[in-house]
């Protein structure tokens, strides 16, 4: 029997079993996989507009559902346009940030303003947002003028909407002629759905922008360690100068710097995580502070490198920042540093620590350079790229069904209290990282979870990625 034969004879079989609209929903997305998407064409792209500190970061967040962008209560710290993927009620759109617009902008502000302008020219529609308790302003009517100039679709957007005492503040933005105001609180997300239903009356299928924000751009990686393993000095050389490195007093949690690094003749963007110093009788702190500015690396990056000091034990503060990338869901290359000062009684001991120490990420590339001597650095590219192609890696339904045939037939779950849970069906519900979620007739334990993992690992590989498996149990129709 082949896969796609495998895969309509257990949806058939689902359909013995309560399932509701989300279940349905994932099952036909995960049938649908990656290549319905490609096929279609490009995405669309919608242009983020509006004057500084409108809370236009804190919008695309709440559009992805997550802390992508970075957001902070002091107005610009957006400047480049940053594109991501983005989807509502099943359609998918490239969702583009942009730095606050300003019409009498001068030096960087002038080229922010610069950078929102050539997002709406590569966008198919703009979402313009204004701030409801300050009403439009002149900057606002700038920006106004602009958008009818581009001749694009606008939706607009009234922030600072947090519940409806402030709706009044809203209605007095038709005054732009944009036509109706939205009001929504981009912080507590209300309204947020009523403005991506707007937006998808305009949307187009396929973007007229095509090639604006091509899928290949530079790869963006996060650089992170416990504080000391070489991070600066990595970064400096892979620069190819002395880039400043910020060394603040323990507790500033600045938006880490991107650093366009080419290696071995290829583009990526590092988001650097330097500068955190560990302080006598302020550990607890520095930690506490070190692990912030991970995490907001974290949040900004596909693939992180955890760089560890060769030359000493592992410790436990070096595994929770392996974990922290792991928890975040990002691609992982673990980088021991300092290894040309290492003499081989040493080399034997690390491998004995990381045997011990670092059991659960196996399945990591792991890569031995020197940071002050650029010893093997060219070996950080193959590492990124194999953890990066696992990251997106997606499993047809079908082939995964068929597999997983195979290893519950040779292995099945224990019978536990008399009943022995089965596989229904499985999908892979999502990419970066691959998440798989089982259909099954009753709990499946931990350890069998942790066996389905590492059967889909040495099937499919996944090296440099964590997967997740999740399980929803259903029972049968009128059982209850």
């Amino acid at each position: 029997m082949d896969e796609a034969a495998v895969e309509r004879a257990l949806r058939a079989g689902l359909a013995d079993f309560d399932l509701d609209d989300a279940d349905l929903a994932l099952i036909e997305r995960g049938s649908e996989g990656a290549d319905a998407d490609d096929a279609a064409g490009p995405l669309p792209v919608v242009a983020v507009v509006g004057r500084p500190n409108v809370g236009k970061s804190t919008f695309v967040n709440r559009i992805l559902g997550r802390r992508e962008a970075v957001v902070e209560d002091v107005p610009g710290v957006t400047r480049d346009r940053v594109a991501y993927d983005a989807e509502w009620a099943g359609r998918r759109f490239t969702l583009v940030d942009t730095g606050g617009w300003e019409v009498d902008a001068t030096g960087i502000h002038l080229r922010v303003a610069e950078q929102a302008e050539v997002a709406v020219e590569l966008a198919d529609v703009v979402l313009f947002i204004v701030d409801s308790t300050v009403g439009a302003t002149d900057a606002d009517e700038g920006v106004v003028k602009l958008l009818r100039r581009s001749g694009k679709p606008v939706v607009l957007v009234a922030n600072k909407v947090d519940d409806q005492r402030f709706e009044s503040d809203a209605t007095a933005l038709w005054s732009l002629g944009l036509g109706q105001p939205w009001p929504v609180s981009a912080l507590h997300g209300r309204g947020s759905g009523d403005v991506l239903d707007a937006l998808l009356e305009v949307l187009p299928e396929v973007s007229g922008v095509a090639g604006a924000y091509p899928v290949g751009g530079p790869r963006r990686v996060a650089l992170i360690g416990r504080p000391n393993v070489g991070k600066s000095s990595l970064l400096n050389k892979l620069v190819g100068h002395e880039r400043v490195v910020v060394d603040d007093v323990a507790g500033t949690t600045r938006d880490p710097v991107d650093e366009l690094v080419v290696i071995a003749g290829k583009p990526w963007r590092f988001v650097d995580t330097a500068g955190i110093r560990r302080r006598v009788h302020q550990t607890r702190g520095a930690d506490f502070y070190a692990s912030l500015r991970t995490q907001t690396a974290l949040e900004k990056a596909e693939v992180a490198v955890v760089l560890v000091d060769a030359s000493e034990p592992v410790t436990e503060q070096d595994i929770r920042v392996i974990q922290q990338a792991i928890d975040a869901g990002r691609a992982l290359v673990v980088a021991f540093n300092k290894w040309d000062t290492l003499d081989e009684e040493r080399r034997h001991y690390l491998e004995r620590e990381i045997e011990r120490d670092l059991v659960q990420i196996t399945w990591a590339p792991r890569v031995n350079i020197s940071a002050l001597t650029g010893r093997h650095l060219e070996k950080l590219v193959p590492a990124l790229e194999t953890a990066l192609h696992s990251w997106d890696t997606r499993v047809p339904t079908g082939k995964l069904n068929a597999f997983l045939g195979e290893v519950v037939a040779a292995h099945p779950h224990p019978v536990r209290g008399g009943k022995q849970p089965r596989i229904l069906f499985a999908t892979q519900a999502a990419s970066r990282p691959p998440r798989f979620v089982l259909f099954a007739s009753g709990f499946v334990e931990a350890g069998y979870r942790r066996f389905i993992e590492r059967k889909l690992r040495e099937r499919f590989g996944f090296e440099g990625t964590p997967i997740e498996v999740s399980v929803r149990v259903r029972e049968k129709r009128g059982k209850r």
